[in-house]
């Protein structure tokens, strides 16, 4: 794995100056703050694979979780599922689980239109520009079960440290979402 930067700074909110931000990270900010949750970042080169994001998960005290955009096979039902990073993801597991046919993974051009997201930054925040709720939120027991989720603020340059009961308690219902429980065995 090459290096990349990362500030080791851990700084508490958004960011003090949004010059050269995008807009869709800066709504995020504005909603969290919004609804009083309060969060830890840092920022960093764009990563885009979990395993980039080790030193992430290091400084902030989490582990950053693994997001996929999941589609069914006539592509008529989306779903975004967390998981953590050090878990495998097995596809008939999931299937099973959520009684749909086979999954394979969206297109970019679905995460564009439904969550405003891009391949490697695909995060439980995108659902806030889901105002059509095309996208079940499918999170395993070991994600629940966390003190704090690890997720990108609709871009992968920046990690935030959020409380779990934040994301789900808060978070969710103020964009209007629920989330199914799921649960992939340790490897």
């Amino acid at each position: 794995m090459k290096p990349f930067f990362i500030d080791q700074t851990v700084y508490t909110g958004r960011p003090a100056s949004c010059q050269g931000r995008l807009s869709k990270e800066i709504r995020v900010y504005d909603l969290l703050d919004s609804l009083q949750i309060p969060y830890s970042r840092v920022d960093h080169a764009a990563v885009d694979t979990i395993e980039a994001c080790q030193d992430v998960d290091r400084i902030l005290g989490i582990e950053i979780c693994k997001n996929l955009f999941l589609c069914n096979a006539q592509k008529t039902k989306f779903y975004l599922l967390m998981m953590p990073g050090a878990k495998k993801f097995r596809t008939a597991l999931l299937s099973k689980q959520i009684q749909s046919s086979r999954l394979s993974f969206a297109g970019p051009e679905f995460m564009e239109e439904f969550l405003d997201i891009t391949p490697g930054s695909v995060s439980v925040l995108g659902l806030m520009n889901d105002k059509e709720n095309r996208v079940q939120l499918l999170i395993d027991r070991d994600v629940l079960a966390a003190d704090h989720i690890g997720c990108h603020p609709c871009i992968n340059t920046s990690s935030l440290s959020i409380a779990t009961k934040d994301i789900t308690d808060r978070f969710l219902p103020a964009v209007n979402h629920s989330f199914l429980t799921v649960e992939f065995p340790q490897e």
